[in-house]
């Protein structure tokens, strides 16, 4: 793994708005001309907000995305899996402070644990380099997040969420899916393979990730209920992929979740004794409805 930082200090993302609050409430204040100190709606500071974003061959599709990046997000870190079509360039010549991590082993999930690592700001939101997820709903996750939650996890089954990219196929696996593992880790899960993620950094020793493709998601949402974490779902909308391909197979990563979800009830009977079942997810649905109902008044 190797970071490029392109530049010297890290600091929130400016757009040339000065003073205006963003979607989330958020303020950011000028000194000297230079995006500086946040403050949220209670005057607090407001947390830090890194955004990793995984890619491979994505030139096409970075615009879409980066431009309706929140102006006051404190670093944006691009995960290149090797990109051959000038991703990484498309990236700077958007937004010259990128930070761009270099990997070199294949995996959606060996890209994630990088760019989580590389991360420095208070709050970590997972996004992807399709289109496919809106990063104008980050307001919505870190909103669930200051507001107590440990994780925030977007939700394409809640009201507010939908899907444009669903097919009968995938939506019937993602419910078998998401019933194996509610049914097996005592969680009330409303999705369970969706790429929209969101916690605070702190809990990276809890969700010990460790592993590399597209079921790090499962691993993700598995491990922070496992860990009494309170969990929050937040409803988002998944759109069709803009340019190119998906690099997901159905049925070949569905069957690897599947074996991930069983892995992961192994893995919590061994660590104790009597391998007692995870707690639910606080609130999640209510929480969610209300954040969803309130969001999109």
């Amino acid at each position: 793994m190797k970071v490029a930082d392109a530049s010297p200090r890290a600091a929130p993302l400016s757009n040339g708005n000065g003073h205006a609050p963003s979607e989330n409430g958020h303020v950011e204040l000028s000194v000297n001309g230079h995006a500086g100190l946040q403050t949220n709606g209670n005057g607090r500071a407001a947390p830090r907000v890194s955004v990793v974003i995984p890619a491979l061959n994505e030139a096409l599709n970075l615009p879409l995305v980066f431009a309706n990046l929140p102006p006051d997000v404190f670093e944006v870190i691009l995960v290149d899996g090797r990109s051959t079509d000038g991703t990484i360039e498309v990236a700077r010549s958007l937004l010259p402070d990128v930070r761009v991590v270099s990997e070199s082993r294949p995996g959606k999930g060996i890209a994630l644990i990088s760019g989580f690592e590389a991360s420095r700001g208070d709050i970590i939101v997972a996004l992807d380099a399709d289109g496919s997820t809106d990063a104008a709903e980050i307001s919505r996750f870190v909103a669930a997040l200051e507001e107590g939650a440990d994780f925030a996890k977007g939700s394409r089954f809640l009201d507010g969420g939908g899907s444009a990219d669903l097919t009968p196929l995938r939506r019937l696996g993602n419910w078998l899916l998401r019933s194996s593992a509610n049914a097996l880790h005592g969680t009330r899960y409303t999705d369970l393979c969706y790429g929209y993620n969101a916690f605070w950094r702190r809990c990276l020793p809890q969700l010990d990730l460790d592993c590399d493709g597209f079921e790090v998601e499962t691993v993700m949402n598995i491990r922070a209920a496992r860990a009494k974490l309170r969990v929050t779902e937040v409803p988002s909308f998944e759109s069709k992929r803009v340019h190119g391909e998906s690099h997901l197979n159905a049925v070949r990563d569905g069957v690897r979740i599947l074996r991930t979800i069983l892995a992961e009830r192994r893995r919590a009977q061994g660590s104790s004794p009597d391998g007692p079942e995870a707690e639910a997810p606080i609130g999640s649905d209510t929480y969610a409805s209300t954040l969803g109902q309130r969001l999109h008044r």
